[in-house]
């Protein structure tokens, strides 16, 4: 990988699986919770954020990422423990599709035109299957899959 994408996630205690959860667009990446000063957005997870352009943690919670993405998420995944879920960042995601085990994702009644793809970078097709779907009385669908 010659860049590091930019994205963040969080394990639950420590790490099985990898779970993309489609983000809002507020949640896209670290950079808007630190604009209105929260360096630690998910307090009660162990916390990641992949990223070239943040040197230091602002936050002892918080360990920033700037190499081996794939090498760290592999070193979680090989500990005991509740899974990791990415929160935004698409080419981090299609960086990491080889270690993504299940999906959640949310869709929402909204139509809002063009908007963050889910994937980006070096994505190939990978087949997944539908294991749970979650109605909400909004309107939005919750969508989970594992890896086939």
């Amino acid at each position: 990988m010659d860049a590091v994408p930019a994205g963040t996630f969080a394990s639950a205690s420590t790490a099985r699986k990898v779970r993309p959860r489609a983000p809002s667009r507020a949640s896209v990446s670290y950079e808007p919770a630190l604009q209105i000063g929260v360096t630690s957005p998910y307090a009660y997870l162990r916390q990641y954020v992949v990223s070239e352009s943040i040197a230091e943690s602002p936050d002892p919670a918080v360990e920033i990422i700037s190499t081996d993405v794939v090498g760290k998420v592999r070193e979680l995944k090989a500990e005991d423990g509740k899974d990791i879920y990415l929160i935004g960042g698409s080419r981090l995601a299609g960086a990491l599709l080889q270690e993504i085990d299940a999906l959640v994702i949310k869709l929402y009644p909204v139509v809002a035109g063009a908007d963050i793809p889910l994937f980006t970078a070096g994505f190939a097709p990978t087949d997944f299957r539908l294991t749970g779907t979650r109605p909400l009385e909004n309107g939005t669908v919750i969508l989970s899959y594992d890896r086939k």
